[in-house]
């Protein structure tokens, strides 16, 4: 089932409810060089070839769906929903394009804008993870990390590793709330699953952002510690369309093989050393341990 399949928009609307219900506005047409990108983008990468289709199609069809602006200053707009159109607008070389202006706060464009990605089919894991984060920070009223926080603590909570005092809190309500109206995944499976993507070493982040290789794929080259020999991987990965079981092959084949047992003798002779600069001859129970260990050593001496 993909994301258009699924009843997305009716479930939205718990989040949306926050903003109120968008009033009825027509489309207008407005210079494309007026509209300002924001400073705070959820989306960081666009995939060339299907920007240069959708190029293409502005070309022969023009702007289909208005882009979502707000007012900046007076003839100036701050762009709140439509990237991939308008950066498509501008390669196509459209002086106008058809908007959608609404009066929003700083809060609320950041909100809408974060919606509008959530819906899209093509964001890949680590926008749709660090867009949902944020949409749950604007949510809380607090940075992304504390939000993250929150996130772990309600988890450890659940697994009873802590005291539970946020699950029943009103930030812990409002985290339920706010993943029962996105219907997308649940808080625990977003912690579990999703949250660790974020930690995975900047190479593969970019990999993952630019959708050169699944993220099941991704968390088991980060696996690798050393860093040059998970470029290579990463690289080969991607060249190659290896998959899962081939990552995890070539993994294994990487690893260091194991150092020989040390020999009985020299076991024996480290043992003895250790045993007499160990601090326990004043310790009767060791003591009375370490004689009934000697007898045994004195009978195997005995046998022929």
């Amino acid at each position: 089932m993909t994301k258009k399949d699924q009843p997305y928009t009716s479930k939205l609307r718990g989040v949306a409810a926050l903003l109120g219900e968008p009033p009825a506005a027509a489309a207008q047409f407005v210079a494309i060089s007026s509209i300002r990108l924001p400073q705070q983008q959820p989306r960081r990468y666009f995939d060339p070839e299907k920007l240069e289709q959708l190029t293409i199609s502005v070309k022969k069809l023009g702007i289909l769906e208005p882009l979502l602006v707000r007012i900046l200053h007076l003839g100036e707009y701050e762009l709140v929903a439509g990237e991939r159109r308008y950066r498509a607008a501008q390669k196509a070389g459209l002086s106008e394009i058809p908007v959608v202006v609404r009066e929003l706060t700083d809060e609320e464009a950041l909100q809408l804008s974060l919606i509008e990605n959530l819906q899209r089919e093509d964001l890949n894991p680590v926008e749709e993870t660090e867009a949902i984060l944020q949409l749950l920070a604007t949510q809380l009223s607090s940075s992304v990390e504390e939000a993250r926080t929150l996130l772990y603590r309600m988890q450890n909570e659940v697994k009873g590793k802590v005291t539970q005092n946020v699950l029943g809190s009103q930030e812990g309500e409002l985290v339920k709330i706010m993943f029962n109206s996105l219907g997308l995944m649940s808080w625990e499976s977003f912690v579990s699953s999703r949250l660790p993507l974020l930690n995975l070493a900047d190479e593969v982040i970019d990999a993952l952002r630019q959708g050169r290789i699944e993220y099941t794929k991704a968390q088991a080259i980060a696996r690798l510690k050393d860093a040059q020999a998970r470029q290579a991987l990463l690289n080969e990965a991607i060249e190659e369309n290896l998959s899962l079981k081939e990552i995890l092959e070539r993994i294994r084949a990487q690893r260091k093989p194991q150092e020989k047992p040390q020999s009985l003798k020299n076991l024996f002779k480290e043992t003895s050393n250790r045993l007499q600069k160990a601090k326990f001859w004043d310790n009767p129970e060791k003591q009375q341990a370490l004689e009934k260990l000697l007898k045994q050593m004195e009978a195997l001496l005995e046998e022929k």
